[in-house]
């Protein structure tokens, strides 16, 4: 029997129309465009600007897109996996709330919690579920209404993120092509260094954490940025070392958009050219879990089936990893 490898048969995507741009952010606090531009390659950023709308509705309308340009069947569905941060709710899942709204009728839902790793995660998760021959169709959404959990006033961490939405179809193929390695790490390190305070079963919300400001994300930045740097290497580096590949071997690197000078150092620590490095971080910030399905949503048209992709990402825990596909498709 031939082996069962599961392979990306279809990407969508959704970014809100509200522009948030640098030059805005500067009336807003003290900070510029050229500060914003300089530390971290950012130019603007998208908001779901709606309060009545949360995660839950750029998911969905990604997976519409997914659906509408694969032409695969909802009620086909039989997992939907969410990776988010920002759910609408502690409960239901953010993935039901899919199900619901797309009208798939015959999946399990769930949601995965590792912040901006958490499609990498999410993505290894349905691989092995496909591998082993459970499922036939699964969709890996990573999404993330990053705003809601931004505090404003904070120049720090302000101009850091957007809102966003990307999804991924996963099938079996017999064909050498798909999801051939990953892997993925948590080590504890950063949970006082990278967290949401209050909201949890240990600071559940009350006035104090309101007032506290303890709702908003809290981040060392210099400690995060070298755990980064090290960790988004390392795992590329080891990646390709397992899987006897060397730089001219990689067509494409999408790295998790959190900051340019990360991205940065990543590619030239793997020595890889720039023009093979997948980059929008200047147009949508840090969409955390959203960010690499994101890429490939935009760049779809880029791949060639066959392609080696390396996807690496880098999230709060730390939870860190990198995947080596081949890609399945050739897009018209």
């Amino acid at each position: 029997m031939s082996k069962i490898n599961a392979v990306i048969t279809g990407v969508g995507g959704y970014v809100p129309d509200y522009v948030l741009t640098n030059e805005e952010l500067s009336n807003m606090m003290d900070t510029s465009d050229e500060w914003i531009t300089t530390r971290v390659g950012i130019k603007e950023r998208r908001i779901l600007k709606d309060k009545e709308l949360g995660t839950s509705f750029m998911a969905s309308k990604a997976v519409e897109d997914l659906l509408a340009k694969s032409g695969a069947n909802p009620e086909e569905i039989d997992l939907v996996i969410c990776a988010t941060t920002t759910p609408d709710y502690i409960f239901p899942s953010c993935a039901a709330m899919v199900t619901q709204n797309v009208g798939i009728k015959n999946a399990v839902a769930f949601d995965i919690q590792a912040a901006c790793a958490g499609f990498i995660v999410g993505l290894t998760t349905a691989t092995g579920l496909i591998e082993s021959g459970r499922f036939k169709k699964i969709l890996v959404i990573g999404a993330e209404k990053m705003s809601s959990i931004t505090n404003y006033e904070d120049r720090a961490t302000a101009p850091l993120f957007g809102d966003a939405a990307g999804a991924v179809l996963v099938e079996p193929t017999t064909e050498e092509v798909g999801i051939i390695d990953s892997i993925l790490f948590t080590d504890g390190v950063g949970i006082t260094h990278l967290n949401l305070k209050a909201g949890g079963s240990v600071h559940p919300a009350s006035h104090e954490t309101v007032d506290k400001r303890m709702h908003y994300i809290y981040q060392e930045g210099q400690f995060v940025f070298k755990h980064a740097v090290s960790d988004m290497s390392d795992a590329t580096v080891r990646i390709l070392e397992r899987n006897h590949l060397t730089k001219d071997d990689i067509a494409w690197l999408i790295p998790h958009q959190a900051n340019l000078r990360i991205i940065d150092a990543v590619a030239q620590r793997v020595g890889l050219e720039y023009d093979k490095v997948i980059v929008n971080i200047n147009r949508y910030g840090n969409t955390s879990a959203a960010s690499i399905p994101l890429c490939m949503w935009e760049s779809e048209k880029k791949f060639k089936k066959g392609d080696n992709i390396i996807l690496t990402a880098f999230g709060a825990g730390f939870t860190w990893g990198a995947v080596y596909l081949k890609w399945g498709y050739n897009k018209e």
